[in-house]
């Protein structure tokens, strides 16, 4: 740009998303992208072009700031699937950087990735309280590449920013004001961010105050060496198992502290554009960005119009106050709704209560909430008997025992209590919801709303569409749904709904291959190593053996009902298919549980064999994929990659492998439907019988995880 057109630029539009305004002797470079700001290719010529022309003007000092509502919230992750757009992210933090006048990121809103990025080239950085800073590459298979993770740790200090980029998750004001990431809160509102910015800007102008940039910054890397990296990723490896990208995170803030005694910022640069190479485009990124777009398709229901009324929720009532049920009411005692919580006696009401508290209080001495707002949300929840007080209830939810005969009464006395328009949900798990809805006058009230376990900590809720059901009652349990913080998938009626249909599959199969020689170790084994958190024994065993058994009615006819029989629980009595040590929980196989499991298959004629790991993972997990093709062809999932947001939320599939549905695309279809088929004839089987999707969608080289119902 000449002299000339940043002289007719100095106040004006730069690009189509970024203007120059002047406030007397402060320049204001604001950009304006709807909906989030992100840096598209014109807003990043905007800070290139803005910065020059602000720099050659009488301004005394710069202020970047945002309309709408939120700063810059990051990358345009819509240009990551196509080829670069010029010019980059550099030349606009290096215009910032190198300005010789104050420059002042004004932040409200989030601040999140490239948007944090660009602040930390400003000079300084002032916020309202509302604002919220982060760098959450990491949910995306990434790490943060414009300089993120050389600039944080130098203002933040290392560990501090390692926490921020691992865990992806934002930080408020407060605390960004604390480790030093902002300079100064200038109130509440978007007018208090204008004139505290502009006045800061002014007195930073007036006082010659030194213009710092945070990449000379090194006092801060000092003293954190190879003791303190190690320690970080034991402390991560748990929870993070499996990922590329929170390890490649740590191998750049090493590039950032090594670099730093050199004075070598382009080296820790350098470092950082290597290694976000190696994750650009890997398959891991390329799953978790596919899982972003899935997780946010699937709010959308097609024939459920965005305008459709919904039930304001003012109170909830939750039937049942045992661990679903307490779970369930902890969500909305969340978020400020009054819950009336009601058991069939007060014995049973209390100890329900007082889990409820106990929760609470394990939460606070963690520090996640104060010791105040733990009763405020207690002062939240009216227990009671009478299911009389649900007249008042807005959304009403069931969380009984999973009977039909019983959920069927308690909905049939709810059409009598609740008032009209509520909304009344069942927590049921795999029951049918339209013969639920059919005990009552207004089935088209009536919905699934399937909570996991433990539903104040799990993500998942399965919103369940019965035929009759409203669209006004399905928008309602979507939208309540997401603001307790779930992520709610729509599915139709069948046994199982998404989740336990297909989980059921891979049950079937993990039982027969105990039969075959495989012991639950080792299935369990090959299932944890392929990233879930836990395999299907073990899971069954933390649930609870007897859950669903009766011993009146057992018959020693699986070996689930030979371990209940024998007095094994699982984890809630130490034994079950492993012994549980009493304070660690920690587990250990049980050369008893594997005699009665040979035991048994004799008694049954199974000749025992050597069980490949292979053939445990494509027994545990390919039944499951023909099950979901079959949910697709049925249209019980709108989606294909519904039922991959269903399975990350709620049964711990590894998000990095996008789920089952993209995997088995990954794998290719072909390949899948053949071993598919080589087991149905080997096995037989109804869950071995190959989808007609799924053969379609081979034949065409379709994809799954794309289809729609």
């Amino acid at each position: 740009m000449t002299q000339q057109d940043q002289s007719q630029t100095a106040e004006g539009q730069i690009t189509e998303s970024v203007r120059l305004e002047r406030r007397d002797d402060v320049a204001l470079l604001i950009v304006n992208n709807p909906p989030v700001n992100a840096l598209s290719y014109h807003v990043r010529q905007g800070l290139i072009d803005g910065m020059a022309a602000a720099e050659a003007s009488d301004a005394t000092a710069i202020v970047l700031i945002c309309d709408g509502r939120t700063f810059i919230a990051g990358a345009d992750i819509t240009e990551f699937s196509q080829p670069p757009k010029p010019p980059g992210l550099v030349p606009g933090q290096e215009a910032m950087e190198n300005c010789s006048k104050p420059v002042v990121a004004a932040i409200h809103g989030t601040a999140l990735g490239g948007g944090l990025e660009v602040a930390l080239c400003a000079h300084f950085r002032v916020a309202i309280s509302s604002a919220q800073f982060g760098l959450p590459e990491v949910k995306l298979g990434l790490l943060p590449g414009g300089g993120g993770t050389q600039r944080l740790p130098r203002i933040t200090g290392p560990q501090r920013a390692l926490e921020m980029m691992v865990s992806g998750d934002p930080i408020g004001a407060t605390e960004a004001l604390d480790c030093g990431l902002i300079n100064e809160i200038v109130g509440d509102s978007l007018a208090d961010l204008e004139a505290g910015a502009v006045a800061f800007a002014r007195r930073a102008a007036a006082e010659n105050t030194p213009r710092p940039r945070i990449r000379d910054r090194n006092e801060r890397l000092e003293g954190f060496g190879t003791e303190q990296f190690a320690a970080f990723r034991a402390s991560i490896a748990r929870r993070t198992r499996g990922f590329e990208a929170p390890d490649r995170i740590i191998r750049c803030v090493e590039a950032a502290v090594s670099t730093a005694a050199s004075g070598d910022f382009e080296a820790g640069l350098a470092a950082e554009a290597r290694i976000f190479g190696e994750l650009m485009g890997s398959s891991q990124a390329n799953a978790q960005q596919y899982y972003f777009f899935a997780e946010r398709a699937a709010q959308k229901v097609p024939d459920v119009p965005r305008d459709t009324p919904q039930v304001d929720i003012a109170r909830v009532g939750i039937l049942g106050a045992g661990t679903m049920g307490g779970g369930i009411a902890m969500n909305f005692a969340n978020i400020g709704i009054p819950v009336t919580l009601v058991e069939r006696d007060e014995a049973s009401l209390e100890r329900g209560l007082g889990v409820v508290r106990r929760n609470y209080e394990r939460t606070a001495a963690r520090g996640g909430i104060s010791s105040d707002d733990v009763q405020t949300r207690m002062d939240l929840l009216a227990g009671s008997t009478d299911m009389g007080d649900f007249a008042d209830c807005d959304l009403m939810i069931e969380a009984v025992f999973e009977n039909m005969a019983l959920k069927k009464d308690v909905f049939a006395q709810l059409d009598g209590i609740c008032k009209p328009g509520a909304v009344l949900a069942t927590n049921t798990s795999a029951l049918n919801v339209n013969e639920i809805a059919s005990a009552t006058s207004r089935p088209h009230d009536v919905i699934g709303m399937h909570f996991f376990s433990p539903a104040n900590v799990m993500r998942m809720l399965e919103v369940v569409r019965g035929d009759a059901t409203s669209h006004t009652a399905i928008a309602t349990a979507m939208s309540i749904g997401k603001r307790i913080g779930k992520t709610p998938v729509l599915c139709g009626v069948c046994h199982g709904f998404i989740g336990n249909r297909m989980l059921f599959m891979r049950g079937i199969e993990a039982d027969q291959m105990l039969l075959e020689g495989a012991t639950p170790a080792q299935i369990d084994k090959v299932v944890y190593d392929f990233g879930f958190p836990m395999g299907p024994l073990a899971m069954r065993d933390l649930a609870g053996l007897d859950v669903g058994w009766n011993s009146e009615t057992s018959s020693s006819s699986t070996v689930r009902e030979v371990l209940c029989e024998s007095g094994r629980r699982g984890q809630k009595n130490g034994r079950g298919y492993y012994i549980y040590d009493p304070a660690t929980r920690a587990s250990t196989p049980d050369p008893e549980v594997e005699q009665i499991i040979r035991d048994f298959a004799s008694d049954r004629g199974a000749a025992l064999r050597s069980v490949t790991d292979q053939e445990i993972l494509e027994r545990c997990l390919y039944p499951m994929v023909n099950e979901g093709a079959k949910i697709l062809d049925e249209s019980i999932a709108l989606r294909g990659s519904d039922i991959d947001v269903t399975w990350i939320n709620g049964y711990g599939w590894p998000m990095y492998t996008g789920g089952p549905m993209y995997w088995a695309d990954e794998i290719g279809l072909g390949e899948v439907l053949d071993r598919i088929r080589h087991y149905h004839e080997a096995l037989g089987g109804e869950h071995w019988t190959p989808s007609p999707l799924l053969e379609r969608l081979a034949a065409e080289g379709g994809s799954l995880a794309r289809y729609e119902s």
